[in-house]
């Protein structure tokens, strides 16, 4: 039997972690790993056109698994590359492994061509970034980085010159047992006596969820129920919270809506679950706050706290609702659920007034459209700006679909890269690209990947033509909009020309037809949906100094558009307040 080299023996442990392929652009410094994927039957080569694209496509992989991924990038350029998928996917908390493949290791320290220094690089966007100097360090370093990348939750990097991936490995390579799934953390009966006490000392109180609440939904329900809570949540927290949920008084944020804004703040005790909700304008300063959260680091960062609880949301809670008295007024939770469905009801007339009609198309009706026809287990990956309000407010989570985004991050582009992961994961799922002509065009090469691997995934594109959540922010401090304007191409063209379905809409009517057509193509589709640039209307209200980023600094309406389906739910919620 020949002798493995340090590349083959690197691969090995890969796939005996779980990793199922690699995401990639190959280069020279890559080579032998490269050609130790090809010859192992374990794990794939991904070929992409950009490795911002593998690093995406990795941290979604990890996201719809909650399994280690793995990207690459050769030496230099192109292990830099990678950098904006690995901070968004560390940010995500995706487990992900990054190989940096380096200059010849005789050369490093000398200005050698291409030469950069990956092992500091990446020590920001991860939990563990260092370089492979022996064959014999390979094993172990590998083995720690893995099991960072999957206790922590984000992201390793291992830095691995090509002649050393080249060398004979070595003869006793350890071969042990490693970290594939994280622990559930349970507090301590004190942290938990403690917070049991401050709810039952409490009249009213508010549960606000982000993503941390993944897999605790029945807790979620049975704790707000006990307590008689209304409950928001983050953009994070939608996919996981809001299905199901007759406690749900929305979202708060600056793409926020509902009543969720005045649950946090009209009550006696907010608490925060899974959430490192990063807007803390947006959260009271003046009533008591407790933190669930399994990242100690989390607690505390955003509101001063009266009690930080260390564990996972599910396992918390459990120990929780016995140990709680059963409250028995729900006047607090009424009101929010009325306050709820008269805010939606408000806003809702903006969508309402002739859509079906209005040419150029308004993007809300693209995406209650799109809600509507998806499958009830499609996976959505939303570009960041504008589709985020359209995912957030029109698309309707039931506990299978899953809505991923850069929403931590904020990135532009993420939404294309995000779908090929997701696609991968398993091509009878409908994953589907919601896709701003910015974002798309920005890695735009990458769709060549969806017709290269004849993954299925439909891009819905909502074309404005604009940088329309850069211009919103433009207007609302007070300046006129300067560079956001897109000159694009027929993109349903360009699709058709890249051997992909591609369809052009312009008008209401022909929307339906369109996304239907796509869905039953076998094969990658685009849909290219004209959409207009005018579709919000933004409330007078608002001062120069209220926007930084995607923060508003004194405002709790934002958006004055749509919000689907979502009025229905709050509609239906009243049904549980008890009429006088």
């Amino acid at each position: 039997m020949a002798k493995q080299n340090v590349a083959e023996q690197f691969v090995d442990i890969l796939t005996r972690a779980g990793v199922e392929r690699l995401y990639g652009v190959v280069g020279d410094s890559l080579n032998p790993v490269v050609d130790a994927v090809r010859r192992h039957k374990g794990i794939e080569w991904v070929h992409v056109r950009h490795e911002e694209t593998a690093a995406f496509a990795a941290g979604a992989e990890a996201q719809i698994t909650g399994r280690l991924a793995a990207c690459a990038g050769s030496c230099g350029p192109g292990n830099l590359h990678l950098i904006n998928g690995l901070y968004d996917a560390h940010r995500s908390m995706a487990p992900v492994l990054a190989l940096a493949s380096q200059i010849p290791s005789s050369e490093i320290g000398l200005g050698f061509f291409q030469e950069t220094h990956p092992d500091q690089l990446f020590r920001e966007c991860s939990h563990y970034s260092e370089l492979i100097s022996s064959p014999k360090q390979m094993p172990r370093l590998l083995q720690t980085a893995i099991q960072h990348a999957v206790g922590q939750g984000g992201v390793s990097v291992v830095s691995l010159p090509g002649d050393i991936a080249d060398e004979p490995a070595p003869k006793e390579a350890a071969e042990s047992a490693l970290v594939t799934s994280r622990p559930t953390v349970r507090p301590g009966d004190e942290e938990i006596d403690r917070l049991a006490r401050m709810i039952d000392e409490a009249d009213k109180v508010t549960l606000f969820c982000g993503s941390g609440t993944a897999g605790a939904h029945a807790e979620v329900m049975e704790f707000a129920e006990k307590i008689k809570s209304p409950v928001g949540h983050a953009l994070r927290g939608k996919e996981w919270i809001q299905y199901d949920n007759p406690y749900d008084v929305g979202m708060s944020g600056l793409l926020g809506y509902g009543a969720a804004y005045e649950a946090t703040h009209e009550c006696d005790l907010l608490i925060l679950v899974g959430t490192d909700f990063p807007y803390n304008a947006f959260l009271p300063d003046d009533v008591r706050i407790a933190q669930i959260d399994v990242r100690p680091e989390h607690l505390g960062r955003r509101s001063k706290l009266d009690l930080a609880v260390w564990g996972d949301a599910r396992e918390t809670l459990r120990c929780l609702i016995p140990r709680v008295r059963e409250k028995r007024d729900r006047r607090f939770l009424d009101r929010m659920l009325k306050r709820h469905a008269e805010a939606l009801e408000g806003v809702v007339k903006a969508y309402t007034r002739k859509v079906d009609k209005h040419v150029p198309i308004h993007p809300e009706y693209v995406a209650a459209v799109l809600d509507d026809l998806a499958d009830d287990d499609a996976v959505f990956t939303v570009d960041t700006g504008m589709c985020n309000v359209w995912a957030a407010r029109y698309i309707s989570p039931n506990g299978r679909r899953r809505i991923i985004g850069s929403f931590s991050h904020g990135s532009m582009a993420n939404a294309l890269p995000m779908a090929i992961g997701a696609q991968f994961t398993d091509r009878r799922r409908q994953v589907v690209s919601m896709s701003g002509d910015g974002g798309f065009t920005m890695l735009m090469g990458d769709f060549l990947t969806l017709v290269q691997h004849d993954l299925p995934v439909k891009v819905v594109l909502f074309n404005n033509s604009s940088l329309g959540m850069v211009e919103l922010e433009m207007l609302v401090a007070g300046l006129p909009s300067h560079g956001v304007a897109n000159r694009n191409p027929d993109f349903a063209a360009v699709a058709e020309a890249c051997g992909a379905f591609g369809v052009r809409v312009e008008k209401p009517k022909d929307l339906a037809g369109a996304l239907k057509a796509a869905f039953r193509h076998q094969g990658p589709a685009l849909v290219d949906v004209v959409t207009d640039p005018n579709a919000l209307s933004i409330p007078p209200k608002i001062s120069a100094d209220m926007v930084t980023g995607f923060a508003l600094s004194a405002s709790k309406i934002v958006l004055d558009g749509g919000v689907g389906r979502m009025v229905q739910m709050a509609r239906s919620n009243l049904r549980n307040v008890p009429r006088p």
